[in-house]
């Protein structure tokens, strides 16, 4: 309550304010091309400042100037740059002339002293305007950029208890931890959930991309480099930036709805935009969104060896009628409702202030696996769900979330003095995830009292913070940028406890509930002090410095500095290089989560319950396990980019990441293969009852290398008014595990602290490349799109004593149309993997947890889903 009414008074107060303004200016204008069309989605920025906006579909915009005059600088992918002097408020028509590329955007991500363009930027930025996440027809901003960014990776994780709501999502295929995600500019909060399940990813935490509409997006920014001295703890991989709308001159209604050629996975969208004046040049932009997708299902058929050596009649029969044996294998049900607000507001001429606002809840159902009438004898026989044992048929758990997620931010930029530019803001997130387990049993508290529950609430997780920010930047001269800075954020996370009936005994089956000892809240500050400088050495050479302080109340303290520099070659190209070092802390889930769940163990098809202690357990503690610290990276990438002719340019970028004191979720550990002695780990197993334990622990050291390519050719004259636009980019990485340093305690009992399989899930889970290959033909009324995305290999890695199995690349194939009926509506159509190709099926000789052919695609590797092909059909209308 204390941080929500920081918020308010902040609001408030500027409310107050407004009257005292007003003498900034709004420019408003029109963007054409040479022929008089509009441009949509092109760059406007008041030159020397971070003051930007985009045309909307109809090429209209308007900006709010401190002062006039002022000049705009207009840029966008296949037009020149045009800078405009602004000598008073009239209405602009401003044309841009072809010939300038992607080279020349403007962006705002990576560098804290001005805006730079991508060819100026001295580490590799993307720019990619909401238009174009849309034509790939996915429903969410994960799976857009899925298909967009070759070295981001997001797929469903089907039957992963609260994690097939999330679907970690990663850069570089460094897990959801290592990249850090900002909404205009201000860090997002993580997700309150902590993937455990044998997933990628698998013991981290990452932050909730469905919760941000794609309808309040004007562009994403996605920085490939390492950014800790810069932007804090989370950015080793990157940094992506999504900047949210500002004013638009219209209202825009879009729908869709689509469907699998399975029948199944039904999804309709809907979602309104719109903006309107707000006292004398600010804006307000309100959206609103919805999303509604029914289940999929991919299950395998499962053999009647499943049931045993002595198949009843009862089992045989159940079986030959349920051949998949009841299960459900795929995306979860999900109903999803967005709310989003962007604005800003002049302070007199040298002020604004802004606030952003988003709000998302998300009600969700996956299932667990089908409790097989073979596997529960004990729930059969207790005449419990039906009279007679021989009319049993099992039952399924179905595992279901509520989900919210609030982002709140409010800030003012001023000038401190003539050239100083200040920017003081407070943000303030929060995720929550609140858990029912349904049509379940209580198998402990049925043998006990005979009867049991069928639903249960096992708790849930809330993860919030509140960073405070104070930023500077100035020009020292014409050649010198400064900017300099202070954060503090204070963050918490909190486990609820779940009802009693779900954690008594082993707890309810499929989903144990979060026991009394297991609840609580621990929260944690942070300070943190930072500076950037930047050297513009002559109009080619450009060298920058940066560097980090940080101090976690509980992980400790931390530098971290960064070097870079960019030399021009002409006017068309340029070499960059950075070298930098950085850190991620680890989270409150990874110190202090303690629970119980069932899970599935390499060599049975029946889940067992097993456990996670906190790592600040003292039994954890007393097996030798240090208290977490951070993780330290070093981070190298070198690249070429040029631009050739006024149509096409190419770049090209290597990278080598190296993190040591990685945070691994370690493997299962239980009992050795000695029945006459009790080992110090089974003594925890046999003091926290269960099966098996996990622990997070600073064990790994990694090395990532990798290259990313990007080509485009743009303005291919074909036919009177068409205009083809082609590109290719990929992405081709390697991790390899340098080291895995186990405590001598659990080393000198004979266990494996972090053993093949879970190594597979660092090195082999995502693709090792990925390539997409896009054509883009536009004419006055069509727009047709044809892209190839190719997923390279991954590995499903074996326990020791079975068989790795290399599942082969596989293209997906996407086509898209768009057809402007009138200026105002358009119609759209998507056919995603045209060619319905999955994932190579799972031999049974990887000896992995495939639990009796149900899952028929590997539950632990991921490519491209396991959805097949996808068709929708939209409209998007204007008025």
């Amino acid at each position: 309550m204390k941080q929500k009414n920081i918020l308010k008074s902040l609001m408030f107060s500027f409310l107050f304010m407004l009257p005292l303004t007003m003498v900034a200016q709004t420019i408003k204008g029109k963007v054409k091309d040479a022929s008089g069309e509009a441009l949509p989605y092109i760059n406007i920025l008041v030159k020397g400042t971070a003051n930007g906006t985009t045309s909307d579909d109809n090429g209209e915009f308007n900006i709010t100037v401190k002062s006039l005059p002022a000049t705009l600088v207009v840029s966008s992918i296949g037009y020149k740059t045009k800078r405009v002097n602004v000598k008073d408020s009239s209405y602009l028509n401003i044309t841009l002339q072809e010939g300038s590329e992607a080279l020349d955007e403007i962006v705002v991500t990576g560098n804290r002293t001005k805006p730079r363009t991508i060819l100026d930027s001295p580490v590799p930025i993307d720019n990619i305007n909401v238009a174009e996440l849309q034509k790939s027809g996915k429903p969410t901003l994960d799976r857009m950029l899925t298909f967009k960014v070759p070295s981001f990776n997001s797929q469903n994780q089907a039957i992963s208890d609260a994690t097939a709501h999330y679907d970690p999502a990663d850069l570089r295929g460094l897990g959801p931890s290592r990249t850090l995600v900002l909404i205009n500019g201000k860090r997002k909060n993580q997700s309150a959930q902590v993937y455990l399940n044998r997933t990628p990813g698998k013991g981290e935490v990452g932050v909730d991309l469905k919760s941000i509409p794609t309808a309040a997006i004007e562009r994403v920014e996605v920085l490939r480099d390492g950014a800790s001295a810069i932007y804090g703890s989370d950015a080793i991989a990157g940094v992506m930036n999504i900047i949210l709308k500002k004013n638009v001159e219209y209202s825009t209604f879009t729908s869709k709805a689509g469907i699998t050629s399975e029948h199944d996975g039904f999804n309709l969208s809907s979602d309104f935009n719109t903006a309107f004046n707000f006292g004398e040049g600010g804006f307000v932009n309100i959206t609103l969104g919805y999303y509604k997708q029914a289940t999929t299902n991919r299950a395998g058929l499962v053999p009647v060896s499943d049931i045993g050596s002595n198949p009843s009649t009862r089992d045989l029969n159940w079986l030959a009628a349920n051949p998949r044996a009841g299960m459900t294998v795929g995306q979860p049900e999900m109903e999803k409702k967005d709310f989003f607000v962007n604005m800003e507001h002049p302070l007199g001429e040298n002020a604004t202030i802004y606030s952003f606002h988003g709000y998302t809840t998300r009600n969700g159902q996956s299932f667990a696996y089908y409790r097989a009438p073979y596997w529960r004898g004990d729930v059969a026989g207790s005449n419990f769900i039906t009279r007679d044992p021989e009319d049993f048929i099992g039952y399924q758990p179905t595992f279901e979330t509520k989900i919210n997620d609030h982002i709140n931010a409010a800030g003012i930029k001023f000038q401190l003095a003539d050239g100083w530019n200040a920017d003081a803001s407070v943000t303030y997130g929060s995720n929550d995830v609140d858990v029912n387990v349904n049509n379940s049993v209580n198998r402990d508290y049925l043998a006990d009292h005979g009867t049991s529950p069928r639903s249960f609430n096992p708790g849930g997780y809330r993860f919030t913070n509140v960073v405070y920010n104070f930023d500077v930047n100035t020009q020292l001269s014409d050649q010198v940028g400064l900017a300099f800075g202070t954060e503090f954020k204070q963050e918490s996370f909190k486990a609820i406890e779940g009802n009693p009936l779900s954690y008594y005994g082993a707890g309810s089956d499929s989903f144990a509930g979060i026991k009394p000892e297991e609840a609580g809240k621990w929260s944690r500050n942070n300070f943190a002090l930072f500076s950037q400088l930047e050297y513009d050495v002559n109009d080619a050479l450009l060298l920058g410095l940066a560097g980090r302080y940080e101090n976690f109340t509980d992980a400790g303290s931390n530098f971290s500095w960064k070097a870079n520099g960019r030399y021009k070659l002409g006017e068309n190209g340029a070499i960059r290089a950075s070298y930098s070092t950085g850190f991620r802390a680890p989270t409150l889930h990874q110190t202090h989560i303690t629970l119980s769940q069932y899970i599935i163990v390499a060599g049975s098809n029946e889940p067992l319950l097993q456990g996670t202690l906190a790592n600040d357990n003292p039994a954890v503690q007393a097996l030798g396990v240090p208290s977490l610290t951070h993780e330290i990276s070093k981070n190298l990438s070198a690249g070429l980019t040029y631009k050739f002719d006024r149509n096409f340019s190419a770049s090209i970028d290597f990278y080598q990441i190296n993190v040591d004191d990685r945070v691994l979720f370690s493997s299962q550990i239980g009992s050795d293969s000695d029945p006459n002695t009790t080992n110090p780990v089974e003594q925890i197993l046999e003091d926290n009852g269960v099966v098996a334990v996990q622990v997070f622990i600073n064990a790994g050291d990694t090395k990532t290398t990798g290259a990313d390519v990007v080509l485009n050719y743009r303005n291919i004259e074909m036919g009177e008014s068409g205009k083809l636009h082609a590109s290719f980019a990929a992405n081709f990485n390697k991790t390899t595990i340098d080291a895995i340093n186990t405590p001598k305690i659990i080393a000198d009992a004979g266990y494996d602290i972090f053993d093949r399989q879970e190594q597979g899930l660092i090195t082999n889970s995502r693709p090792k490349s990925k390539m997409i290959l896009g054509l883009n033909y536009v004419t006055d009324k069509w727009d047709v799109s044809f892209n190839n995305t190719r997923f390279g290999e991954v590995t499903v890695t074996a326990p020791e004593g079975s068989t790795d199995q290399v599942l082969s690349a596989k293209v997906s194939t996407d086509l898209g149309f768009g057809y402007k009926l009138t200026d105002m509506i358009t119609f759209n159509a998507n056919i995603n993997n045209l060619f319905d190709v999955y994932p190579d099926v799972t031999k049974a000789s990887t000896g992995t947890a495939q639990a009796g052919s149900r899952f028929l695609y590997s539950s632990e590797v991921q490519q491209l889903g396991q959805l097949g092909t996808n068709y929708s059909i939209g409209i998007n209308v204007q008025f």
